[in-house]
């Protein structure tokens, strides 16, 4: 609070403005008292004592301000060397040009006042009032003259007399006032002008020394001050009796001086004396002048100094805050608002400036929306094209990757999303299974279509795969470039689906004509056997028995496959129940007994086992979960996979089997997984994709519906089934099932070798 109340006190405009426009003040009566010598004597010294204070403390403002300038400019603060330099210009602009003036005003100062007191002019004033005292003398000595000769004619004449003849004699002599006295001083008769201002009715009487002088002969004459201003000539003479002896009787004259005589004469008298007050005066007035004309001088260099800093400050105030929101500006700080100083050249730029800032605050505020606004459209395409199940891949026009969603990388089995910005035949030696893929997309975008669709094939570690691409090039907008967007789907399901529904419909239908004349045939086959069996000889009952053997067995083969076509094309109605996995495998590979080993975790070590026997291995989670599912169509699932396996298996030296049960954990769901592995031969690499479908099979015998039935059923209980060839030799079929959420999995702590009974309850 004090250091403000200092600051406001030594930089502000109001206790400067105050304590200059004093020394102004103080120096005008300082200059009136040197010229009044009056007045010289009584204040000019307190006069000059206020002002050399005031100087000084007007000059330590000027200092402390100086100080805190060069203060902040070695400490380089904004603003500071402008403020400077302006303040060395404004000093110079001011000091040089009041020094000059000084000099020669002290110069022409001291020739002025030498000039007062030339001898002309003493010689002038001297003429002027001797001049004066002539023209006074010529005229007290006309009137003198005037008074013998009225005081001539009025010798002799009685008092009655002369009563009236006074006033003929002032008329005719153009006296303004005669006074006949008589010798005791009684006035005998008087006469005066009319209109006379005179100060009393009574002339005034002639004292005892004029008397005197009047008693000797001698006539009297003075010059005397009237109430108006004026002068008037007094001339008293004496007159004379007939004889010597009689009474003396005076003759008094009062004559006005013009009003302008009197002027003239007042004025040369007072010029006169004011000369020689001057001549007194001439060294004291030469030091005060000087001194005054010193004191004006520094006074304007202070003042000028004081507004050197002031201007300095007010032009450079705005430009310094136009520098400090630069700097906020380049900062990033839009929002400063400057204050504006004037309606000047300045004022306007400082308007502008925060127009702009406030404009580029606007613009900045409208594009931080704008890029939140897209940052949320971002994260919301990017939301959509995360959780999409096809594939989304994007290409700049020089064919660069952009980007990719998760099903892209899940659906071709490739790290896309760390390779985005790479090209697209980067991509191809990285990923060398992706060459269908890529080729399609070269060719379609060569195509310079808009939009272009192909289906390709994938080869996969699942196997070959079936790709529907579909292509857009994405439009050129506002010189940005454009690119190609890809959409892809894995369409082996659909298409396995499709294919699966076509074999259904041949099935049902195949069954439906097949089924209807066997029973007919076989039945014609065994009457004729039954007929004509005893009239032959036996040689045509050998061949008779033998052709109608024929027929009946292969009617029997035509009913077998037959009731496939029928069990894969008809709906089953399944009836599902909780049931314990492990229990279930179990169960179904107890009834292998008779044709293989079986070691489990409890046995493992105990049996003995020769090179040709047939090996099955059971390894169960202990922890597996239960699964809600039909059990007869899951034992003809085992059964079915168990029988391809251990018919695989013949040729093998050393035979065997495993089958593997564990959870899993899946898109944030508990799976059951069935791995049923063998060491055989393996599946041809030319059916191992079509492995599940109908009529796929490498065998002399059989339908190829067995899998085909297995995938059915497996579907119809909502799980997956795929298979592979293992690395060493052998082939492995993987179901996953989902797990029941109404229990819990179980420990099996039973080591007996006897089957596990599975545990069924109601869905």
């Amino acid at each position: 609070m004090e250091d403000s109340t200092l600051n406001r006190y030594t930089t502000g405009i109001k206790p400067l403005a105050v304590l200059s426009a004093l020394l102004v003040a103080s120096l005008f009566m300082m200059n009136a008292a040197t010229q009044n010598s009056t007045l010289f004597g009584d204040i000019y010294s307190m006069l000059l004592v206020i002002n050399l204070v005031g100087m000084v403390l007007l000059l330590s403002l000027i200092l402390i301000n100086l100080y805190r300038l060069v203060v902040q400019y070695r400490a380089k603060v904004m603003g500071t060397r402008l403020t400077l330099r302006l303040f060395l210009m404004f000093v110079l602009l001011s000091v040089i040009p009041v020094t000059i003036v000084f000099i020669f005003s002290v110069q022409s100062l001291n020739k002025g006042i030498d000039s007062w007191f030339d001898v002309k002019i003493k010689r002038a004033l001297d003429d002027a009032l001797l001049l004066g005292r002539t023209a006074l003398d010529a005229r007290k000595q006309d009137m003198v003259k005037k008074g013998k000769d009225i005081a001539t004619e009025l010798e002799g004449m009685p008092d009655k007399a002369a009563l009236t003849s006074l006033n003929q004699l002032r008329e005719q002599y153009n006296i303004t006032e005669l006074t006949l006295f008589a010798h005791d001083g009684k006035v005998i008769a008087s006469s005066s002008q009319k209109g006379l201002d005179i100060s009393s009715l009574v002339p005034e009487r002639p004292s005892e020394e004029i008397m005197s002088q009047i008693r000797k002969g001698l006539p009297f004459s003075s010059i005397d001050p009237v109430g108006n201003g004026g002068l008037q000539l007094r001339i008293v003479v004496p007159v004379y009796a007939e004889n010597v002896a009689g009474p003396l009787r005076t003759l008094q004259l009062n004559q006005q001086m013009p009003i302008r005589y009197t002027k003239l004469g007042e004025s040369v008298q007072n010029a006169f004396a004011e000369y020689e007050k001057l001549v007194y005066l001439r060294g004291p007035l030469k030091f005060g002048f000087t001194l005054t004309l010193s004191l004006v001088s520094l006074l304007t260099v202070l003042i000028a100094l004081w507004a050197a800093f002031f201007s300095s400050q007010r032009i450079v105030a705005p430009l310094k805050d136009l520098a400090e929101g630069t700097h906020a500006v380049a900062q990033g700080d839009y929002s400063k608002k400057l204050p504006v100083p004037g309606n000047d050249e300045l004022g306007v730029l400082v308007k502008s400036f925060n127009e702009m800032t406030q404009q580029i605050h606007q613009a900045q505020k409208q594009s931080r929306r704008s890029q939140r606004e897209a940052e949320l459209q971002r994260a919301y395409l990017e939301t959509v094209l995360t959780h999409l199940s096809t594939g989304v891949m994007s290409f700049d026009r020089g064919q660069h990757l952009r980007t990719s969603n998760a099903a892209a990388v899940n659906i071709l089995e490739a790290g896309l999303i760390d390779e985005e910005g790479q090209s697209i035949d980067q991509l191809l030696d990285s990923h060398p299974h992706l060459s269908p893929f890529i080729t399609a997309i070269k060719e379609g975008v060569s195509s310079n279509e808009s939009e272009w669709k192909t289906e390709i094939t994938l080869e996969s570690r699942a196997g070959s795969r079936t790709i529907m691409l579909h292509g857009t090039q994405l439009p050129i907008f506002r010189s940005r470039r454009g690119g190609y967007v890809v959409v892809f789907d894995d369409v082996t399901e659909l298409i396995r689906a499709q294919r699966d529904a076509a074999w259904g419909e041949v099935a049902r239908r195949m069954a439906h004509e097949i089924k209807n004349p066997l029973t007919p045939i076989q039945l014609s086959a065994e009457r004729i056997r039954h007929k004509c069996m005893t009239s032959l000889s036996d040689k045509e009952r050998e061949t008779l028995d033998r052709s109608t053997r024929t027929i009946i067995d292969q009617v029997d083969s035509l009913k077998s496959m037959v009731n496939a076509f029928s069990d894969y094309a008809r709906q089953v109605q399944t009836v599902p129940k909780e049931i314990d996995v492990n229990g279930l495998v179990r169960d179904v590979v107890e009834l292998y007994h008779t044709d293989a080993v079986i070691i489990t975790e409890e046995n493992h070590g105990k049996k003995e086992v020769q090179d040709q026997d047939m090996v099955i291995i059971l390894t169960f989670d202990p922890r597996l979960a239960h699964i809600t599912a039909d059990p007869g169509r899951m034992r003809q699932v085992l059964h079915n996979l168990i029988l391809n396996a251990l018919d695989a298996l013949k040729q093998s030296s050393t035979p065997s089997l495993r089958i593997t049960t564990q959870n899993l954990e899946k898109n944030n769901q508990t799976f059951v997984q069935i791995r049923i592995e063998d060491n055989g031969p393996g599946i041809p690499a030319e059916l191992l994709d079509h492995v599940f479908e109908p009529y796929i099979t490498d065998k002399e015998k059989g339908t190829g519906l067995g899998l085909a039935i297995v995938k059915k059923i497996i579907e119809e209980h909502h799980g997956f089934i795929y298979a592979e060839n293992l690395e060493q030799s052998g082939a492995a079929i993987t179901m996953q099932l989902p797990a029941s959420q109404n229990t819990t999995m179980e420990n099996h702590n039973d080591t007996n070798d006897s089957p596990i009974q599975y545990r069924e309850h109601k869905a």
